[in-house]
């Protein structure tokens, strides 16, 4: 198989559990994982956007993996996702202090996918 559209199956696999813990329960999934308390409708609506927004991107890049004409787009749609979400989370580094080491773990492979996302990107050709 292809290695840009393997990376974007496991990137999908990847982000899975990650959206659906900020969405299907985030009273109790938010709470146990960093101590977060979400008690408003309106927390839970927009833990839930995010969730939505999630799990948009992962069946984008599952369709790149399954459609050769949206590998490049939906290779594009990662970085530009992961380094975004690095982005905010060095920002918040330099403004906020640390959080929670989980975080630093999710910043850490945002930044590592959006550099794999970036190499494959300019690979010349697809990989076998």
């Amino acid at each position: 198989m292809d290695q840009r559209k393997l990376f974007l199956i496991v990137a999908a696999v990847g982000l899975t559990p990650i959206a659906l813990s900020y969405g299907v329960s985030p009273a109790s999934s938010l709470q146990y994982l960093f101590g977060i308390s979400v008690e408003s409708t309106e927390l839970t609506h927009i833990f839930r956007a995010i969730m939505g927004l999630y799990l948009a991107l992962v069946g984008f890049w599952i369709a790149g993996a399954l459609f050769e004409q949206l590998t490049v787009p939906a290779l594009w749609s990662l970085i530009v996702f992961m380094f975004g979400l690095a982005a905010g989370r060095v920002l918040s580094l330099a403004l906020d202090g640390f959080p929670n080491w989980l975080l630093l773990v999710y910043l850490g492979l945002e930044l590592a996918f959006g550099a794999i996302g970036f190499r494959l990107l300019r690979s010349n050709s697809p990989s076998k």
